[in-house]
């Protein structure tokens, strides 16, 4: 017997993202070709007004309704993308326009679930839905969304969280893995998988895998710690213990674990470790040396600490990324 279709509501708006708004219909339009009789999906875009909206990659898309449209209609899934501006300084600050915010908070109390895509996590924060919930968005304003909202539990590590009827989803691509998780929730993990295939991609990278940010992008503001940060990228082989390294600065220990603190938000160990899980992952991605090796030349020392760094910071093994992501030829 045929089941009602699920109506899925995708906001656009002006400088969005284009493949948080393309990703998500073309994953439920699988779902849909491979259910057959089960419950499908019913996929619009809504805006504003019926006039073309600009995205981000200068893209126009058509919407298929405008909100006052939907006032009288039931939403199963309500999918808010997001926008950034970047500013002179190559900081990047997320769009949350009042306008959409209302929206938003007018169609959620009609909506099963609420779900955003990268930066939309701080449309739902502006709106108030998250408030009281652990929730991710892109690594880039993971901090800008906690320190805007304290009430939310801000975790930048998930692909996606789920937290209640409200689902938010990491990094950009991160929206097809988001959708993937809706289709298993809705229809079973045996239809996401073979949405999964057709998408020629793994049926998840785990919710609670990282997203394998890059450490180097923190910012600095002084040109000692700029200087310390390269000194340890140039020499991540070595110990670099915190006395090594206020020496190297001429500085005491306790000066520069109040430094790193202040200016990267972290201590030494912390970053040094980060940097060298980042330089792993290089390795594993492009070479075919052996974990032996790799651990050795990024400084971890032994394959044992090489794991135990990959399972605390990325929730996964190194042998495992490099079946998952490797680039050279095996």
């Amino acid at each position: 017997m045929h089941t009602a279709e699920r109506l899925i509501v995708i906001v656009l708006f002006e400088e969005v993202d284009l493949l948080d708004v393309t990703g998500p219909p073309e994953v439920f339009h699988l779902a849909r070709r491979e259910t057959e009789e089960a419950a499908a999906y019913d996929v619009v875009l809504a805006a504003e007004t019926m006039d073309p909206v600009v995205t981000a990659a200068g893209v126009r898309v058509l919407p298929d309704v405008t909100f006052e449209e939907l006032s009288a209609r039931s939403i199963d899934t309500l999918v808010v993308p997001g926008s950034v501006e970047v500013d002179g300084h190559r900081r990047v600050h997320p769009l949350v326009d009042p306008a959409l915010v209302r929206r938003v908070k007018e169609l959620a109390p009609r909506t099963r679930r609420v779900t955003s895509v990268c930066v939309g996590a701080h449309v739902l924060a502006a709106a108030g839905l998250l408030d009281g919930k652990r929730a991710t968005t892109h690594w880039s304003t993971a901090q800008r969304l906690a320190a805007d909202h304290p009430a939310i539990e801000v975790d930048a590590d998930p692909i996606f969280i789920r937290d209640g009827t409200v689902w938010t989803g990491a990094g950009i691509s991160a929206c097809l893995d988001l959708s993937l998780a809706l289709i298993a929730d809705d229809l079973g993990e045996a239809v996401a998988l073979r949405v999964a295939r057709q998408l020629v991609m793994y049926l998840k990278r785990p919710g609670g895998q990282s997203q394998f940010s890059v450490p180097l992008e923190q910012v600095s503001t002084t040109r000692r710690v700029e200087d310390l940060r390269h000194y340890i990228l140039h020499n991540i082989a070595e110990p670099l213990t915190v006395t090594h390294l206020a020496e190297h600065a001429h500085i005491s220990d306790r000066q520069l674990t109040r430094i790193f603190k202040n200016e990267l938000g972290t201590t030494p160990h912390a970053y040094i470790e980060s940097v060298r899980v980042e330089r792993a992952r290089n390795q594993l991605e492009s070479t075919d040396a052996t974990l032996e090796r790799i651990a050795t030349a990024c400084g971890f020392g032994t394959v044992d600490t090489l794991v135990r760094a990959f399972r605390r910071r990325l929730d996964t093994t190194p042998t495992e990324y490099r079946r998952r992501f490797r680039t050279s030829p095996g």
